[in-house]
Protein backbone atom coordinates (compact mmCIF):
# COMPACT_ATOMS: atom_id res chain seq x y z
CA UNK A 1 0.00 0.00 0.00
CA UNK A 2 1.65 3.54 -0.89
CA UNK A 3 2.04 6.41 1.55
CA UNK A 4 0.77 9.10 -1.24
CA UNK A 5 -1.82 11.57 -0.11
CA UNK A 6 -4.77 11.51 -2.05
CA UNK A 7 -7.36 13.70 -0.84
CA UNK A 8 -8.14 16.43 -2.77
CA UNK A 9 -6.58 15.09 -6.18
CA UNK A 10 -8.36 14.42 -8.96
CA UNK A 11 -8.43 11.23 -11.05
CA UNK A 12 -9.59 9.14 -13.45
CA UNK A 13 -11.51 6.28 -12.24
CA UNK A 14 -13.23 3.22 -15.02
CA UNK A 15 -16.37 4.51 -13.52
CA UNK A 16 -18.39 1.29 -12.69
CA UNK A 17 -21.47 0.17 -15.25
CA UNK A 18 -23.89 -2.94 -15.13
CA UNK A 19 -23.40 -2.77 -18.58
CA UNK A 20 -20.01 -2.81 -19.12
CA UNK A 21 -19.66 -1.78 -22.52
CA UNK A 22 -20.33 1.74 -21.36
CA UNK A 23 -17.47 1.80 -18.70
CA UNK A 24 -15.17 4.34 -19.62
CA UNK A 25 -13.03 6.59 -17.43
CA UNK A 26 -14.45 9.30 -15.67
CA UNK A 27 -12.66 12.17 -13.40
CA UNK A 28 -13.74 11.73 -9.98
CA UNK A 29 -12.73 13.72 -6.43
CA UNK A 30 -10.46 11.84 -3.85
CA UNK A 31 -12.44 12.63 -0.71
CA UNK A 32 -10.50 10.54 2.12
CA UNK A 33 -6.91 8.77 2.19
CA UNK A 34 -6.39 5.44 2.13
CA UNK A 35 -8.22 3.28 4.24
CA UNK A 36 -7.19 -0.55 6.22
CA UNK A 37 -7.63 -2.04 2.92
CA UNK A 38 -6.35 0.46 0.13
CA UNK A 39 -9.58 1.86 -1.04
CA UNK A 40 -10.62 5.56 -1.32
CA UNK A 41 -14.31 7.96 -0.73
CA UNK A 42 -14.77 9.40 -4.12
CA UNK A 43 -17.37 11.37 -5.42
CA UNK A 44 -17.88 12.05 -9.05
CA UNK A 45 -16.89 14.93 -10.94
CA UNK A 46 -18.81 16.43 -14.92
CA UNK A 47 -19.01 19.60 -16.49
CA UNK A 48 -22.21 19.94 -16.43
CA UNK A 49 -24.17 22.57 -14.26
CA UNK A 50 -27.87 20.99 -14.41
CA UNK A 51 -27.50 18.73 -11.17
CA UNK A 52 -28.76 20.09 -8.04
CA UNK A 53 -26.40 18.76 -5.73
CA UNK A 54 -22.94 19.35 -6.33
CA UNK A 55 -20.19 21.85 -6.02
CA UNK A 56 -18.51 23.97 -8.44
CA UNK A 57 -14.72 24.50 -8.81
CA UNK A 58 -12.35 26.31 -11.26
CA UNK A 59 -8.52 26.69 -11.26
CA UNK A 60 -8.45 28.99 -8.81
CA UNK A 61 -9.92 26.38 -6.22
CA UNK A 62 -6.58 24.92 -6.97
CA UNK A 63 -3.54 23.79 -4.86
CA UNK A 64 -1.37 22.84 -8.03
CA UNK A 65 -2.60 21.62 -11.50
CA UNK A 66 -4.88 23.10 -13.88
CA UNK A 67 -8.65 22.60 -15.07
CA UNK A 68 -9.47 23.23 -18.55
CA UNK A 69 -12.94 24.64 -17.10
CA UNK A 70 -15.25 24.55 -14.28
CA UNK A 71 -16.21 21.42 -13.16
CA UNK A 72 -18.87 21.00 -10.55
CA UNK A 73 -18.54 17.89 -7.86
CA UNK A 74 -21.38 15.35 -7.40
CA UNK A 75 -22.43 14.88 -3.55
CA UNK A 76 -25.10 12.48 -4.87
CA UNK A 77 -22.82 10.50 -6.60
CA UNK A 78 -20.37 8.62 -4.23
CA UNK A 79 -17.95 5.22 -4.58
CA UNK A 80 -15.52 3.49 -2.78
CA UNK A 81 -12.42 1.61 -5.27
CA UNK A 82 -9.34 0.65 -4.64
CA UNK A 83 -6.34 2.86 -4.62
CA UNK A 84 -4.97 0.45 -7.92
CA UNK A 85 -7.70 2.19 -10.15
CA UNK A 86 -7.03 5.59 -9.96
CA UNK A 87 -4.65 7.80 -12.63
CA UNK A 88 -4.11 11.13 -11.33
CA UNK A 89 -3.98 13.57 -13.74
CA UNK A 90 -1.79 16.43 -11.51
CA UNK A 91 -4.89 18.72 -9.96
CA UNK A 92 -5.70 18.95 -6.57
CA UNK A 93 -8.29 21.05 -4.25
CA UNK A 94 -7.26 23.58 -1.77
CA UNK A 95 -7.71 22.42 1.49
CA UNK A 96 -10.52 24.62 2.41
CA UNK A 97 -11.73 24.11 -0.57
CA UNK A 98 -12.15 19.97 0.16
CA UNK A 99 -13.12 21.51 3.46
CA UNK A 100 -16.37 23.32 1.91
CA UNK A 101 -17.27 19.89 -0.37
CA UNK A 102 -17.06 17.81 3.34
CA UNK A 103 -19.20 20.87 4.64
CA UNK A 104 -21.55 20.24 1.59
CA UNK A 105 -21.30 16.15 2.38
CA UNK A 106 -22.74 16.92 5.80
CA UNK A 107 -24.94 19.08 4.91
CA UNK A 108 -26.95 16.77 2.17
CA UNK A 109 -26.78 14.12 4.75
CA UNK A 110 -28.14 16.55 7.88
CA UNK A 111 -31.01 17.40 4.98
CA UNK A 112 -31.87 13.72 4.44
CA UNK A 113 -31.78 12.33 7.77
CA UNK A 114 -34.12 15.16 9.15
CA UNK A 115 -36.43 14.34 6.38
CA UNK A 116 -36.60 10.56 7.25
CA UNK A 117 -36.51 11.25 11.15
CA UNK A 118 -38.20 14.38 11.62
CA UNK A 119 -41.31 14.20 9.04
CA UNK A 120 -44.00 14.31 11.86
CA UNK A 121 -42.19 17.65 12.95
CA UNK A 122 -43.17 19.11 9.57
CA UNK A 123 -45.96 21.68 9.76
CA UNK A 124 -49.56 20.83 9.74
CA UNK A 125 -50.15 21.67 6.02
CA UNK A 126 -46.87 20.57 4.55
CA UNK A 127 -47.63 17.33 2.02
CA UNK A 128 -44.48 15.61 2.96
CA UNK A 129 -45.85 15.78 7.17
CA UNK A 130 -47.01 11.86 7.54
CA UNK A 131 -51.09 11.71 8.55
CA UNK A 132 -51.76 11.62 12.05
CA UNK A 133 -51.89 8.47 14.02
CA UNK A 134 -55.09 7.84 16.32
CA UNK A 135 -54.01 7.16 19.44
CA UNK A 136 -51.00 9.37 19.69
CA UNK A 137 -50.55 12.43 21.32
CA UNK A 138 -51.71 15.80 20.36
CA UNK A 139 -48.94 17.98 21.69
CA UNK A 140 -50.69 21.43 23.21
CA UNK A 141 -47.23 22.95 21.52
CA UNK A 142 -44.08 22.09 20.10
CA UNK A 143 -41.07 22.71 17.36
CA UNK A 144 -42.11 22.79 13.89
CA UNK A 145 -39.21 22.35 11.42
CA UNK A 146 -38.04 21.04 8.57
CA UNK A 147 -34.70 19.72 7.08
CA UNK A 148 -34.19 23.55 6.30
CA UNK A 149 -33.84 24.53 10.06
CA UNK A 150 -31.66 21.46 10.52
CA UNK A 151 -29.06 22.17 7.47
CA UNK A 152 -28.77 25.23 9.33
CA UNK A 153 -27.68 24.13 12.39
CA UNK A 154 -25.59 21.97 11.05
CA UNK A 155 -23.92 24.31 8.72
CA UNK A 156 -23.28 27.22 11.27
CA UNK A 157 -22.07 24.34 13.63
CA UNK A 158 -20.02 23.39 11.79
CA UNK A 159 -18.17 27.08 11.50
CA UNK A 160 -17.82 26.10 15.25
CA UNK A 161 -17.83 30.37 16.18
CA UNK A 162 -20.51 28.84 18.81
CA UNK A 163 -21.38 32.05 20.60
CA UNK A 164 -23.47 34.42 18.96
CA UNK A 165 -21.83 35.94 15.56
CA UNK A 166 -22.76 36.27 11.85
CA UNK A 167 -25.79 34.38 12.21
CA UNK A 168 -26.99 36.29 15.65
CA UNK A 169 -26.40 39.46 14.06
CA UNK A 170 -28.46 39.00 11.13
CA UNK A 171 -31.17 37.27 13.23
CA UNK A 172 -31.49 40.72 14.83
CA UNK A 173 -31.49 42.91 11.90
CA UNK A 174 -34.27 40.48 10.56
CA UNK A 175 -36.49 40.56 13.02
CA UNK A 176 -35.87 43.88 14.07
CA UNK A 177 -37.09 44.89 10.14
CA UNK A 178 -40.13 42.31 10.58
CA UNK A 179 -41.33 44.07 13.44
CA UNK A 180 -40.23 47.62 12.47
CA UNK A 181 -38.47 48.11 15.36
CA UNK A 182 -35.19 50.30 15.94
CA UNK A 183 -33.21 47.00 17.39
CA UNK A 184 -33.64 43.51 18.54
CA UNK A 185 -31.13 42.14 20.93
CA UNK A 186 -31.00 38.17 21.16
CA UNK A 187 -30.94 36.94 24.63
CA UNK A 188 -30.93 33.27 25.71
CA UNK A 189 -34.33 32.84 26.67
CA UNK A 190 -37.64 35.24 26.73
CA UNK A 191 -37.43 34.75 31.06
CA UNK A 192 -33.77 36.81 30.06
CA UNK A 193 -35.15 39.16 28.11
CA UNK A 194 -37.62 40.14 30.31
CA UNK A 195 -34.78 40.11 33.06
CA UNK A 196 -32.57 42.38 30.78
CA UNK A 197 -35.69 44.81 30.21
CA UNK A 198 -36.15 45.85 33.05
CA UNK A 199 -32.55 46.06 34.24
CA UNK A 200 -32.07 48.33 31.62
CA UNK A 201 -34.49 50.60 32.93
CA UNK A 202 -32.54 50.14 36.35
CA UNK A 203 -29.39 52.22 34.66
CA UNK A 204 -27.59 55.31 36.21
CA UNK A 205 -27.36 56.52 32.42
CA UNK A 206 -30.97 57.10 32.10
CA UNK A 207 -32.54 60.76 34.26
CA UNK A 208 -32.36 60.33 37.14
CA UNK A 209 -36.85 60.80 37.48
CA UNK A 210 -36.96 58.23 35.08
CA UNK A 211 -34.85 55.48 36.59
CA UNK A 212 -35.96 52.58 38.13
CA UNK A 213 -34.53 52.78 41.87
CA UNK A 214 -34.87 49.88 44.54
CA UNK A 215 -38.36 50.74 46.16
CA UNK A 216 -39.62 52.31 43.28
CA UNK A 217 -42.81 50.85 41.84
CA UNK A 218 -43.42 48.71 39.04
CA UNK A 219 -47.45 47.91 37.97
CA UNK A 220 -48.15 44.30 36.78
CA UNK A 221 -51.02 41.86 36.39
CA UNK A 222 -51.74 38.77 39.02
CA UNK A 223 -52.73 36.41 36.38
CA UNK A 224 -49.59 34.77 34.39
CA UNK A 225 -46.11 33.62 33.74
CA UNK A 226 -44.09 34.57 37.11
CA UNK A 227 -40.69 35.62 34.92
CA UNK A 228 -42.87 38.89 34.01
CA UNK A 229 -42.98 39.52 37.62
CA UNK A 230 -40.12 38.18 39.26
CA UNK A 231 -37.55 40.58 37.20
CA UNK A 232 -39.32 43.43 38.84
CA UNK A 233 -38.11 41.97 42.51
CA UNK A 234 -34.94 40.66 41.51
CA UNK A 235 -34.15 44.31 40.60
CA UNK A 236 -35.39 45.82 43.76
CA UNK A 237 -38.29 47.17 42.81
CA UNK A 238 -41.74 46.82 44.12
CA UNK A 239 -44.30 44.41 41.62
CA UNK A 240 -48.09 46.37 42.11
CA UNK A 241 -50.51 43.97 41.11
CA UNK A 242 -54.10 44.98 39.14
CA UNK A 243 -56.76 41.88 38.67
CA UNK A 244 -56.80 40.31 35.55
CA UNK A 245 -59.99 39.88 33.45
CA UNK A 246 -61.39 36.10 32.94
CA UNK A 247 -62.71 36.87 29.36
CA UNK A 248 -59.60 38.28 27.89
CA UNK A 249 -56.93 36.63 30.33
CA UNK A 250 -55.30 40.71 30.38
CA UNK A 251 -55.17 43.01 32.91
CA UNK A 252 -57.94 45.18 34.05
CA UNK A 253 -56.47 47.96 32.29
CA UNK A 254 -58.91 50.48 33.57
CA UNK A 255 -57.41 49.96 37.07
CA UNK A 256 -54.14 51.31 36.34
CA UNK A 257 -55.02 54.28 38.07
CA UNK A 258 -55.78 52.92 41.44
CA UNK A 259 -51.92 51.68 41.13
CA UNK A 260 -50.52 54.38 40.55
CA UNK A 261 -48.09 56.09 43.31
CA UNK A 262 -46.74 59.74 42.57
CA UNK A 263 -43.00 59.93 42.61
CA UNK A 264 -42.81 55.92 42.97
CA UNK A 265 -44.47 54.32 40.18
CA UNK A 266 -41.76 54.25 37.19
CA UNK A 267 -43.44 51.54 34.65
CA UNK A 268 -46.00 49.34 33.59
CA UNK A 269 -44.94 45.85 32.67
CA UNK A 270 -47.49 43.11 31.55
CA UNK A 271 -48.14 40.19 28.65
CA UNK A 272 -49.78 39.89 26.01
CA UNK A 273 -51.68 36.66 27.26
CA UNK A 274 -51.97 33.99 25.39
CA UNK A 275 -51.40 36.28 21.82
CA UNK A 276 -54.51 38.50 22.93
CA UNK A 277 -52.93 42.09 23.32
CA UNK A 278 -54.06 43.55 26.51
CA UNK A 279 -55.68 47.56 26.24
CA UNK A 280 -52.66 49.19 24.71
CA UNK A 281 -54.88 52.30 24.43
CA UNK A 282 -55.59 52.88 27.97
CA UNK A 283 -52.21 51.55 28.64
CA UNK A 284 -50.50 53.65 26.61
CA UNK A 285 -52.47 56.96 27.58
CA UNK A 286 -51.47 56.05 30.85
CA UNK A 287 -48.05 55.92 30.76
CA UNK A 288 -48.08 59.57 28.60
CA UNK A 289 -50.06 60.87 31.40
CA UNK A 290 -47.63 59.95 34.61
CA UNK A 291 -43.78 59.81 31.66
CA UNK A 292 -43.77 56.05 32.46
CA UNK A 293 -42.21 53.41 30.66
CA UNK A 294 -44.09 50.60 28.89
CA UNK A 295 -42.78 46.78 29.02
CA UNK A 296 -44.53 44.81 26.71
CA UNK A 297 -43.84 41.18 27.51
CA UNK A 298 -44.38 39.97 23.90
CA UNK A 299 -43.48 36.41 24.35
CA UNK A 300 -46.67 34.89 23.41
CA UNK A 301 -47.69 37.27 20.89
CA UNK A 302 -45.25 37.24 18.04
CA UNK A 303 -47.27 38.12 14.71
CA UNK A 304 -50.58 39.68 17.14
CA UNK A 305 -51.40 43.16 15.97
CA UNK A 306 -53.06 46.25 17.84
CA UNK A 307 -55.17 48.94 15.44
CA UNK A 308 -56.82 52.31 16.77
CA UNK A 309 -58.08 55.29 14.88
CA UNK A 310 -55.11 57.60 13.73
CA UNK A 311 -56.58 60.57 15.62
CA UNK A 312 -55.84 58.54 18.70
CA UNK A 313 -52.51 56.85 17.86
CA UNK A 314 -51.33 60.66 17.13
CA UNK A 315 -52.48 61.86 20.23
CA UNK A 316 -50.70 58.97 21.94
CA UNK A 317 -47.79 59.77 19.39
CA UNK A 318 -47.96 57.26 17.05
CA UNK A 319 -48.41 57.79 13.29
CA UNK A 320 -46.82 54.89 11.42
CA UNK A 321 -48.10 51.71 10.93
CA UNK A 322 -45.78 48.43 10.71
CA UNK A 323 -44.02 47.28 8.08
CA UNK A 324 -46.83 44.69 6.22
CA UNK A 325 -49.75 45.82 8.01
CA UNK A 326 -52.19 48.49 6.55
CA UNK A 327 -56.12 48.98 7.47
CA UNK A 328 -56.55 52.23 5.45
CA UNK A 329 -55.15 56.06 5.76
CA UNK A 330 -57.59 56.82 8.69
CA UNK A 331 -56.34 53.80 11.22
CA UNK A 332 -53.03 53.17 12.31
CA UNK A 333 -51.96 49.25 12.93
CA UNK A 334 -48.95 47.89 14.38
CA UNK A 335 -47.29 44.61 15.58
CA UNK A 336 -47.51 44.24 19.29
CA UNK A 337 -44.13 44.44 20.81
CA UNK A 338 -43.65 47.68 19.10
CA UNK A 339 -46.12 50.31 20.95
CA UNK A 340 -44.19 50.64 24.26
CA UNK A 341 -40.59 51.02 25.15
CA UNK A 342 -38.87 47.97 24.87
CA UNK A 343 -40.38 44.66 24.88
CA UNK A 344 -39.51 40.89 24.61
CA UNK A 345 -39.68 37.84 22.48
CA UNK A 346 -39.28 34.14 23.38
CA UNK A 347 -38.49 31.44 20.97
CA UNK A 348 -38.72 28.37 23.27
CA UNK A 349 -40.71 25.49 21.12
CA UNK A 350 -44.06 26.56 22.05
CA UNK A 351 -43.97 30.43 21.13
CA UNK A 352 -44.53 31.49 17.41
CA UNK A 353 -40.81 30.83 16.24
CA UNK A 354 -38.23 28.64 18.15
CA UNK A 355 -34.72 28.54 18.53
CA UNK A 356 -34.83 26.16 21.11
CA UNK A 357 -33.49 28.17 23.72
CA UNK A 358 -33.71 31.74 22.95
CA UNK A 359 -35.14 35.08 23.34
CA UNK A 360 -34.90 38.76 22.06
CA UNK A 361 -35.11 42.31 23.68
CA UNK A 362 -36.71 44.89 20.79
CA UNK A 363 -35.60 48.16 21.76
CA UNK A 364 -38.52 49.99 19.85
CA UNK A 365 -37.05 53.79 19.67
CA UNK A 366 -34.59 54.93 22.24
CA UNK A 367 -30.94 53.87 20.59
CA UNK A 368 -30.14 55.03 24.61
CA UNK A 369 -31.66 51.46 25.52
CA UNK A 370 -30.10 49.57 22.91
CA UNK A 371 -26.87 50.73 24.57
CA UNK A 372 -28.13 50.23 28.03
CA UNK A 373 -29.98 46.81 27.36
CA UNK A 374 -26.89 44.97 25.45
CA UNK A 375 -24.23 46.29 28.46
CA UNK A 376 -26.55 44.38 31.04
CA UNK A 377 -26.59 41.44 28.56
CA UNK A 378 -22.85 41.23 28.04
CA UNK A 379 -21.55 41.17 31.80
CA UNK A 380 -22.24 45.00 32.45
CA UNK A 381 -19.72 46.09 30.38
CA UNK A 382 -19.16 49.41 29.01
CA UNK A 383 -17.48 48.71 25.78
CA UNK A 384 -20.14 47.68 22.84
CA UNK A 385 -17.92 45.52 20.15
CA UNK A 386 -19.05 42.31 19.59
CA UNK A 387 -17.21 39.18 21.03
CA UNK A 388 -14.23 38.88 19.03
CA UNK A 389 -14.09 42.22 17.64
CA UNK A 390 -11.85 45.33 19.29
CA UNK A 391 -11.62 48.43 19.42
CA UNK A 392 -14.99 49.82 17.40
CA UNK A 393 -14.95 53.29 19.31
CA UNK A 394 -11.29 53.72 18.21
CA UNK A 395 -11.03 55.02 21.67
CA UNK A 396 -9.90 51.41 23.14
CA UNK A 397 -7.56 52.59 25.05
CA UNK A 398 -9.03 56.11 25.39
CA UNK A 399 -11.01 56.03 28.64
CA UNK A 400 -11.56 57.29 31.56
CA UNK A 401 -14.69 55.84 33.83
CA UNK A 402 -15.35 55.42 37.65
CA UNK A 403 -12.19 55.22 39.46
CA UNK A 404 -9.92 53.25 37.26
CA UNK A 405 -6.85 54.78 35.72
CA UNK A 406 -7.25 56.90 32.17
CA UNK A 407 -6.44 54.44 29.00
CA UNK A 408 -7.64 51.48 30.89
CA UNK A 409 -9.05 48.79 28.42
CA UNK A 410 -12.32 49.77 27.36
CA UNK A 411 -12.94 45.83 26.73
CA UNK A 412 -13.07 45.42 30.58
CA UNK A 413 -14.48 48.51 32.03
CA UNK A 414 -18.18 47.79 33.56
CA UNK A 415 -20.86 50.43 34.02
CA UNK A 416 -23.22 48.08 34.85
CA UNK A 417 -24.26 44.94 37.54
CA UNK A 418 -24.60 42.48 33.92
CA UNK A 419 -24.98 39.18 33.30
CA UNK A 420 -24.45 36.86 29.96
CA UNK A 421 -27.24 36.24 28.90
CA UNK A 422 -26.70 35.57 24.95
CA UNK A 423 -27.87 32.32 22.88
CA UNK A 424 -25.24 30.59 20.31
CA UNK A 425 -25.03 31.48 17.06
CA UNK A 426 -26.48 27.54 15.97
CA UNK A 427 -29.39 28.72 17.73
CA UNK A 428 -29.56 32.17 15.83
CA UNK A 429 -28.92 30.24 12.51
CA UNK A 430 -32.29 28.67 13.48
CA UNK A 431 -34.08 31.35 14.16
CA UNK A 432 -33.57 32.43 10.86
CA UNK A 433 -35.32 29.96 8.91
CA UNK A 434 -37.82 30.16 11.11
CA UNK A 435 -38.34 33.75 11.10
CA UNK A 436 -38.88 32.96 6.91
CA UNK A 437 -42.26 30.88 8.56
CA UNK A 438 -43.54 33.35 10.65
CA UNK A 439 -46.35 34.89 7.96
CA UNK A 440 -47.76 31.25 7.52
CA UNK A 441 -47.20 29.86 11.52
CA UNK A 442 -49.19 33.45 12.19
CA UNK A 443 -52.21 32.18 10.15
CA UNK A 444 -52.16 28.38 11.29
CA UNK A 445 -52.31 29.36 14.53
CA UNK A 446 -55.54 32.04 13.94
CA UNK A 447 -57.29 29.17 11.88
CA UNK A 448 -56.50 26.93 14.26
CA UNK A 449 -58.24 29.05 16.70
CA UNK A 450 -61.25 29.42 14.39
CA UNK A 451 -61.44 25.39 13.82
CA UNK A 452 -61.45 24.96 17.70
CA UNK A 453 -64.35 27.76 18.16
CA UNK A 454 -66.44 27.12 15.55
CA UNK A 455 -66.33 23.17 16.79
CA UNK A 456 -66.96 24.11 20.66
CA UNK A 457 -69.75 26.38 20.03
CA UNK A 458 -72.31 23.97 20.70
CA UNK A 459 -70.75 24.26 24.53
CA UNK A 460 -71.62 27.99 25.49
CA UNK A 461 -73.89 26.57 27.61
CA UNK A 462 -71.39 25.28 30.10
CA UNK A 463 -67.78 26.89 28.46
CA UNK A 464 -66.99 30.48 28.36
CA UNK A 465 -64.41 31.14 25.31
CA UNK A 466 -61.70 34.02 25.66
CA UNK A 467 -62.52 37.02 23.48
CA UNK A 468 -59.96 39.25 21.88
CA UNK A 469 -59.70 42.55 23.92
CA UNK A 470 -62.11 45.21 22.77
CA UNK A 471 -64.27 42.28 21.19
CA UNK A 472 -67.88 41.96 22.66
CA UNK A 473 -69.01 39.03 21.03
CA UNK A 474 -68.29 36.34 18.36
CA UNK A 475 -70.59 34.91 15.80
CA UNK A 476 -70.19 32.49 13.44
CA UNK A 477 -71.05 34.10 10.33
CA UNK A 478 -69.90 37.64 11.29
CA UNK A 479 -67.15 37.19 13.25
CA UNK A 480 -65.82 39.20 16.01
CA UNK A 481 -68.21 42.55 17.05
CA UNK A 482 -66.36 45.30 18.59
CA UNK A 483 -66.59 47.88 21.22
CA UNK A 484 -67.07 51.62 20.91
CA UNK A 485 -63.39 52.74 21.02
CA UNK A 486 -62.56 52.56 17.91
CA UNK A 487 -59.35 50.21 18.76
CA UNK A 488 -58.95 46.38 17.47
CA UNK A 489 -56.79 43.28 18.05
CA UNK A 490 -55.64 40.93 15.26
CA UNK A 491 -54.86 37.39 17.50
CA UNK A 492 -52.10 35.55 16.47
CA UNK A 493 -53.04 33.35 19.47
CA UNK A 494 -50.62 31.30 21.23
CA UNK A 495 -53.43 29.15 23.02
CA UNK A 496 -57.57 28.18 23.23
CA UNK A 497 -58.42 29.38 26.29
CA UNK A 498 -61.31 27.50 27.64
CA UNK A 499 -63.12 28.62 31.00
CA UNK A 500 -65.62 26.50 33.00
CA UNK A 501 -68.82 28.13 33.72
CA UNK A 502 -69.77 28.01 37.67
CA UNK A 503 -72.80 25.27 37.93
CA UNK A 504 -71.69 23.28 35.27
CA UNK A 505 -71.41 19.44 35.61
CA UNK A 506 -67.98 18.91 35.72
CA UNK A 507 -65.13 21.29 37.11
CA UNK A 508 -62.30 22.66 35.29
CA UNK A 509 -59.65 19.64 36.85
CA UNK A 510 -61.77 17.00 35.46
CA UNK A 511 -62.03 18.21 32.13
CA UNK A 512 -57.94 18.54 31.82
CA UNK A 513 -58.27 14.85 33.26
CA UNK A 514 -60.30 13.86 30.39
CA UNK A 515 -57.92 15.08 28.33
CA UNK A 516 -55.21 13.63 29.36
CA UNK A 517 -56.72 10.64 29.41
CA UNK A 518 -56.93 11.11 25.61
CA UNK A 519 -53.51 12.51 25.25
CA UNK A 520 -54.60 16.04 24.42
CA UNK A 521 -52.09 18.43 25.78
CA UNK A 522 -53.59 21.09 27.90
CA UNK A 523 -52.30 23.46 29.86
CA UNK A 524 -53.61 26.19 32.84
CA UNK A 525 -52.89 29.42 32.55
CA UNK A 526 -49.16 29.47 33.85
CA UNK A 527 -49.22 30.65 37.32
CA UNK A 528 -53.17 31.71 37.50
CA UNK A 529 -52.98 33.82 40.41
CA UNK A 530 -49.48 34.48 41.06
CA UNK A 531 -49.62 35.77 44.60
CA UNK A 532 -50.81 32.53 45.13
CA UNK A 533 -47.83 30.75 44.16
CA UNK A 534 -45.49 29.54 46.54
CA UNK A 535 -42.93 31.56 45.69
CA UNK A 536 -44.91 34.85 46.21
CA UNK A 537 -46.62 33.29 49.50
CA UNK A 538 -43.18 33.31 51.26
CA UNK A 539 -41.94 36.48 49.35
CA UNK A 540 -44.77 38.45 51.49
CA UNK A 541 -44.86 36.78 54.55
CA UNK A 542 -40.29 37.37 54.61
CA UNK A 543 -40.57 40.94 53.18
CA UNK A 544 -44.51 42.51 52.95
CA UNK A 545 -43.12 45.70 51.48
CA UNK A 546 -41.96 43.79 48.54
CA UNK A 547 -45.02 43.52 47.07
CA UNK A 548 -48.30 46.06 46.28
CA UNK A 549 -52.28 44.85 45.77
CA UNK A 550 -53.76 47.91 44.30
CA UNK A 551 -57.02 45.75 43.94
CA UNK A 552 -58.78 42.99 45.32
CA UNK A 553 -57.81 39.87 42.33
CA UNK A 554 -61.38 37.70 42.16
CA UNK A 555 -60.44 37.85 38.60
CA UNK A 556 -56.76 36.38 38.74
CA UNK A 557 -58.76 33.70 41.21
CA UNK A 558 -61.51 32.57 38.46
CA UNK A 559 -59.01 31.81 36.41
CA UNK A 560 -56.57 30.03 38.16
CA UNK A 561 -59.66 27.74 39.61
CA UNK A 562 -61.49 27.31 35.90
CA UNK A 563 -59.06 28.21 33.44
CA UNK A 564 -56.97 26.05 30.75
CA UNK A 565 -55.93 26.14 27.23
CA UNK A 566 -55.80 23.82 23.98
CA UNK A 567 -52.71 24.06 21.56
CA UNK A 568 -53.11 26.66 18.30
CA UNK A 569 -49.63 25.79 17.13
CA UNK A 570 -48.79 25.12 13.46
CA UNK A 571 -48.17 21.56 14.22
CA UNK A 572 -52.09 21.10 14.41
CA UNK A 573 -53.48 18.77 11.64
CA UNK A 574 -57.14 19.04 10.94
CA UNK A 575 -57.51 15.86 12.28
CA UNK A 576 -55.87 16.37 15.52
CA UNK A 577 -58.22 19.67 16.08
CA UNK A 578 -61.69 17.45 14.79
CA UNK A 579 -60.50 14.80 17.99
CA UNK A 580 -60.14 17.41 20.74
CA UNK A 581 -63.37 19.18 19.88
CA UNK A 582 -65.08 15.62 19.96
CA UNK A 583 -63.22 14.65 23.17
CA UNK A 584 -64.58 17.69 24.76
CA UNK A 585 -68.02 17.59 23.14
CA UNK A 586 -69.00 13.58 24.43
CA UNK A 587 -67.31 14.34 28.00
CA UNK A 588 -69.83 17.38 28.28
CA UNK A 589 -72.63 15.67 27.02
CA UNK A 590 -71.93 12.20 29.09
CA UNK A 591 -71.77 15.08 32.32
CA UNK A 592 -75.16 16.16 30.78
CA UNK A 593 -76.69 13.18 31.13
CA UNK A 594 -74.32 11.94 34.46
CA UNK A 595 -73.43 15.46 36.43
CA UNK A 596 -70.91 15.11 38.70
CA UNK A 597 -71.10 15.64 42.89
CA UNK A 598 -67.34 17.50 42.64
CA UNK A 599 -67.82 20.49 40.98
CA UNK A 600 -65.76 22.99 41.74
Amino acid sequence: MSTKSWAGEFVLLEWPFTDQTKARKYPVLVLSELDAYGDLRLLKVTSKSDYEHCVAVDIADLAEGALKQTLNIRIDHAITAHESLLKPIGARLKPKVLAEVHRALALSSSREFSRLSHAHLRPAADPDRPPWQEGTTIPYAGRVFTEDEVEAAVSSTLDFWLTLGKEGEAFQKEIAAFLGVRHSLLVNSGSSANLIAISALTSPKLPEERRIKPGDEVITVAAGFPTTVAPIVQVGAVPVFIDADPVTGNARCDQLELAYSPAKTKAVMMAHALGNPFDLATTLAFCRKYNLWLVEDNCDALGCSYSMPRELAESLGFTENSPGLDEGPDRVIRWTGTWGDISTQSFYPPHHLTMGEGGAVNIVRDQKLKVIAESFRDWGRDCWCPSGIDNTCNKRFGWQLGELPEGYDHKYTYSHLGYNLKPLDPQAAIGRVQLRRLPEFIEARKQNWETLRRGLAPLEDVLDFALPTHATAWDPEQGFSWDETGCRTDCSWFGFKIAVKQGAAFSRTELAQELDRHQIGNRMLFGGNLLRQPAFVQLRQDRPEAIRLATSLEGADEIMASTLFLGTYPGLTAEMLQVEIDVIKGFAESHANNPSENVE
